[in-house]
């Protein structure tokens, strides 16, 4: 009897991403049918265990413009829709969804920012403002003010350290010099034996 591997799934209004999450995969096989039918097996691990999904997909799909990559930690298939629209769900069948199937939160998008987003996987950092995300600080809060409190507090405490240890200092000098021993015989205290 063969196991259901995770699949996680996201989708854009061309597209669908389809992940199977199964380390090591052997014997891949992938079968889509333009009627939109998916069906994933493989086996895995050193007694190779036989996984395999089967789904009916929501709507029809270009089975000649759907690619695969088969990775070691995962199998991830980029599934052309045969029409740009956005799916109310994944599986053409209502109801529950089985426990194998999640949703991709990594590249998942709402319909109405995508236009606004880019693939999660050509994520480009390089035209981010970071000055209008909201990082927890408040708006109009003065770093620099902020900064300078901190500055003194961690002086004052480096100060009284400080001047504890030059007490501390100050005060062995002065053990010392009462206690030191003088190099002249005469002035030597008596031993006593």
């Amino acid at each position: 009897m063969s196991r259901h591997p995770t699949v996680k799934w996201a989708q854009r209004s061309d597209v669908l991403y389809l992940t199977v999450e199964l380390p090591d995969a052997q014997d891949v096989q992938l079968k889509l049918e333009p009627e939109g039918k998916f069906y994933f097996s493989a086996t895995a691990g050193a007694e190779k265990i036989p996984y395999e999904v089967g789904i009916d997909l929501f709507d029809k799909i270009d089975v000649n413009n759907s690619k695969a990559s088969v990775g070691s930690r995962n199998i991830c298939y980029l599934v052309k829709k045969a029409e740009n629209k956005w799916w109310d769900r994944l599986l053409k069948q209502g109801g529950k969804s089985p426990v194998f199937l999640k949703v991709d939160w990594d590249k998942w998008v709402d319909e109405d920012e995508e236009d606004n987003n880019k693939p999660a996987t050509d994520m480009d950092f390089g035209d981010i403002d970071f000055s209008k995300l909201n990082m927890g600080g408040g708006e109009g809060m003065d770093f620099d003010a902020a900064g300078d409190d901190d500055d003194d507090e961690s002086d004052t405490e480096e100060e009284d350290v400080t001047g504890e240890a030059s007490a501390s200092n100050e005060q062995a000098t002065k053990v010392a010099a009462e206690t030191s021993v003088s190099s002249d015989p005469k002035e030597a205290p008596e031993a006593k034996a």
